[in-house]
């Protein structure tokens, strides 16, 4: 019994050490500068309730307008965060719209479509952090209706 206390007390020390040495390492905050002309709502120019359902939904991950909230004070949080953005960016990132070629901008509106329909955007996580971010069923139907609509043949 007393080695297992000895080891639980060495385990809890070390997190606590792992987590005192992980704030000497914040993440990177600043947001890549942008054109804004190249923006998918400057771009497409949808409706104020589409746009903000984007705006609110998509863009912490997908774009260059990131708010980064208390959490990423905090690592290693700010860490997991940090590359969900990174990974969301480089599959999709709405800033840089104007720079995708025909075929690109159509795969990627395939892509929102078939992950706004599955629900799997946006992630749960990020639901869970950001409750406003859920999209309701309408929500969701008025977006795919909208991505499809900018998909040219």
């Amino acid at each position: 019994m007393m080695k297992k206390r000895k080891i639980f007390r060495f385990v809890g020390i070390g997190i606590v050490i792992f987590l005192i040495v992980a704030q000497f390492f914040p993440i990177e905050k600043t947001n890549p500068k942008s054109d804004p002309s190249l923006d998918f709502l400057t771009i497409t120019d949808p409706s104020k309730n589409i746009a903000e359902n984007i705006k609110g939904s998509c863009y912490d991950c997908h774009s260059n307008e990131v708010r980064y909230p208390w959490y990423t004070d905090v690592a290693p949080v700010s860490w997991w965060v940090k590359s969900h953005i990174e990974n969301g960016r480089k599959h999709l990132n709405f800033s840089l719209w104007g720079q995708y070629d025909e075929e690109k901008k159509n795969h990627k509106l395939d892509e929102c479509v078939f992950y706004v329909e599955k629900n799997w955007m946006p992630l749960l996580s990020y639901k869970f952090a950001h409750p406003s971010s859920k999209l309701s069923v309408d929500q969701r139907e008025e977006l795919i209706v909208f991505f499809r609509s900018l998909q040219v043949d």
